[in-house]
C-alpha cells in the first residue's frame, strides 16, 4: 500500500510558475516509478511527467522545455516545477506511483491547478 499526498495548486496568470509536492509514504527509490499526471474538465487524465527509480524522466511533449521533475529521497517527495504556464495547463494534477513495472497504480487526491489568460 502507497499514500500519496499532493499540494501546491493555486491559481496563477499565464506566464507564472508553481511546484507542485508530492509526499509518498515510502521511499520513493524503493517505487519502480512516480508520475505526475493532469485532468482537464471533459477530458481524460493524461501523463505529464515520470521518474523512475534510477532517476530517469520522461514528459509530454506538451510540457517539455516548462515542467521538471525531480524528488528529495531524504524528504520522500516528488516535485513538479511548472514555469511559463498556459491555461491550457489548468487542470487537477494528480500524483501516481507504481511499486513495480506491471504493478498496481496508487494515487493521490490531485491538487488544482488554474491558469489564468
Amino acid at each position: 500500500q502507497v499514500q500519496l499526498v499532493e499540494s501546491g495548486g493555486d491559481l496563477v496568470p499565464a506566464g507564472g510558475s508553481l511546484r507542485l509536492s508530492c509526499v509518498v509514504s515510502r521511499s520513493t527509490v524503493s517505487l519502480y516509478a512516480v508520475g505526475w499526471y493532469r485532468q482537464a474538465p471533459g477530458k481524460g487524465r493524461e501523463l505529464v511527467a515520470r521518474i523512475t527509480s534510477g532517476g530517469s524522466t520522461n514528459y509530454a511533449d506538451s510540457v517539455k522545455g516548462r515542467f521538471t521533475i525531480s524528488r528529495d529521497n531524504a524528504k520522500n517527495t516528488v516535485y513538479l516545477q511548472t514555469n511559463s504556464l498556459k491555461p491550457e495547463d489548468t487542470a487537477v494534477y494528480y500524483c501516481s506511483a507504481q511499486a513495480t513495472p506491471s504493478g498496481y497504480n496508487y494515487w493521490g487526491r490531485g491538487t488544482q491547478v488554474t491558469v489564468s489568460s
